[in-house]
């Protein structure tokens, strides 16, 4: 009889049995790369949101100055058309205080000298209350600069003042902040009249 231990002795290393090797892992330089590539993955990332949360607060904060400029702009034009209304009883009273000569006003009664004194305080408090409220003149003074902006001619005339100023007023101009409400009417000056010639 035989044995089985002498017939099949264990296998031992210098058989040629192949024994299964783990499968080689990453090697160092491959896992630095590897970690490499996920920390620029990680910066880029990074950035992109520190770049959408600084544009975001950009934003923000243009729209909170938007909001205020509009604020501001709200409570400066918030009385214009009631301005603009009111210009035309500025306007009524200028005409009746200019329509009586300083001749004629002296020869008045005292009555009639207090009724007009009286429709002069009421011009000026007017237009004290609209300057309150940021409403002002225009300056169209002979002789003062022509601007398109703020003054419409309505015809040239020879003049004292020099040419393209303002040669006289019409009706009176008016600002509310920045902008014109109402442009003053005037004649613009064409020069002083030319010298007769001798024939």
């Amino acid at each position: 009889m035989t044995n089985d231990n002498e017939t099949n002795p264990p296998a031992g290393p210098d058989d040629d049995t192949i024994v299964a090797e783990p499968p080689p892992g990453p090697s160092a330089e491959q896992r630095v790369e590897s970690l490499s590539q996920q920390v620029a993955a990680l910066e880029k990332e990074r950035n992109e949101l520190n770049d959408r949360l600084l544009r975001a607060l950009a934003e923000t904060e243009n729209v909170r100055k938007r909001g205020n400029r509009q604020i501001a702009e709200e409570r400066v034009y918030a009385v214009e058309k009631f301005s603009r209304d009111l210009l035309n009883v500025s306007d009524s009273l200028s005409r009746a205080i200019s329509s009586l000569p300083d001749q004629e006003r002296a020869m008045l009664h005292e009555a009639g000298r207090n009724a007009f004194d009286g429709i002069e305080l009421t011009q000026k408090e007017l237009v004290t209350v609209l300057a309150r409220h940021g409403v002002t003149a225009v300056d169209a003074a002979p002789g003062a600069a022509f601007d398109p902006a703020l003054h419409q001619a309505v015809t040239q005339i020879p003049s004292p003042h020099p040419a393209g100023s303002i040669a006289e007023l019409f009706q009176s101009g008016w600002r509310i902040g920045e902008r014109t409400l109402r442009p003053a009417m005037v004649a613009v000056s064409a020069g002083p009249p030319a010298a007769p010639t001798m024939q």
